[in-house]
C-alpha cells in the first residue's frame, strides 16, 4: 500500500475519529512503509546537528513504529496522536519491547508538553491532515514554542502534484491472508483537498469464512513547498532545507513527498540535552 494511510493526526472535525476501526489492521497494510530508512535519515540529520541524545517528540506518532525505532537509536521519546486506538497499538508495542516511551492523546493543533525537547519529528503525512493554513501555522507555532533553543523540526508532506497527478481519482485494492481493503480516492483540484474512502474487511471466523466490514473516510490537503515555507516563516520557525523524499535531492515540480527541516527561533540559550 502506498505510504500515506497515516495516523489520525488532525483535519476536518468530522475526520477526528479516523483510524478508529482501521487501527487494528494499520500495521499489516503499512508493511511496505520504509520506517527504518526514515529513521536512519532522521537520526542522521539530528546527529549532524549535534543532537545525539535527549528528548524527541514524534508528532502524529500513530502506532509508534517510528517512535520505537528512534527510541532504539538512543532518544528519549514522546509520542502524540489524537487516535486513542492507534495509541493503544503503540502502547502494546511499548509493553512488548520494554521501551520507556511517553504517549499522549492530544490534538496536534493544541498539544502541550511539560517542557522543551531537542527535536520534533513528524513523518508520513501528518501535516497533510491539517486542512486550514492557519491551523498549520498554529501547529508550527507550538512546535517552535516547545523546541529547545536552536532545536530541529523534521517533517514531511505530500505535494499537490502527488494528489493531482499520481493518485488522482484512483481506486486501490489489496488482499492479505485475513484482511483486505478498498481505497477509493477523490481529489478536488480547486480546493486541493484529497478524500479517500476506505472499506476494510477483517476475518472474524476463519472456519466459517466470516468477515467484518467497516468503512472510514479521510481528508488530506496537498501543499506546495512555497506554501509550507511561507507558513513556517509566519509561525516564527526558520526554514533550513527541503529535499525530495524519494531521491534525497533538490525538490522538483514532480516531487511527490518532501522532507522539510526547520529550526527553532526566538529563544536564548544553547539547548542543552535533557
Amino acid at each position: 500500500m502506498a505510504a500515506g494511510m497515516r495516523r489520525g493526526a488532525v483535519g476536518k472535525d468530522e475526520d477526528m475519529e479516523a483510524y478508529s476501526s482501521f487501527a487494528e489492521v494499520y500495521d499489516i497494510f503499512q508493511d511496505n512503509v520504509p520506517y527504518e530508512e526514515w529513521c536512519s535519515y532522521v537520526t542522521g540529520l539530528l546527529r549532524e546537528q549535534g543532537v545525539e541524545r535527549g528528548l524527541v517528540l514524534d508528532l502524529g506518532c500513530g502506532t509508534g513504529s517510528l517512535t520505537g525505532l528512534l527510541a532504539e537509536a538512543g532518544y528519549d521519546m514522546i509520542g502524540i496522536d489524537n487516535s486513542g486506538e492507534m495509541l493503544q497499538m503503540a502502547m502494546d508495542k511499548r509493553a512488548a519491547s520494554g521501551q520507556d516511551i511517553l504517549y499522549l492523546l492530544q490534538d496536534m493543533r493544541e498539544f502541550e508538553l511539560y517542557g522543551t525537547v531537542r527535536a520534533v519529528v513528524s513523518i508520513c503525512d501528518s501535516m497533510n491532515y491539517i486542512m486550514e493554513h492557519q491551523d498549520l501555522v498554529q501547529v508550527f507555532r507550538l512546535v517552535n514554542n516547545y523546541l529547545d533553543p536552536g532545536g530541529l523540526f523534521i517533517f514531511d508532506f505530500n505535494t499537490v502534484y502527488k494528489y493531482e497527478t499520481v493518485i488522482g481519482d484512483a481506486t486501490i485494492a489489496e488482499n492479505r491472508d485475513n484482511c483486505s481493503f478498498i481505497w477509493e480516492n477523490f481529489y478536488d483540484s480547486e480546493d486541493q483537498i484529497n478524500e479517500y474512502d476506505l472499506t476494510i474487511f477483517v476475518e472474524e471466523d476463519q472456519k466459517e469464512g466470516l468477515y467484518r466490514r467497516f468503512t472510514e473516510t479521510h481528508y488530506q490537503r496537498g501543499y506546495r513547498l512555497d506554501q509550507i515555507r511561507r507558513l513556517l516563516e509566519e509561525s516564527g520557525l526558520v526554514f533550513v532545507e527541503a529535499l525530495d523524499a524519494d531521491t534525497m535531492q533538490e525538490v522538483t515540480e514532480k516531487s511527490e513527498r518532501v522532507f522539510c527541516i526547520a529550526s527553532e527561533h526566538g529563544k536564548c540559550g544553547t539547548g542543552e540535552a535533557k
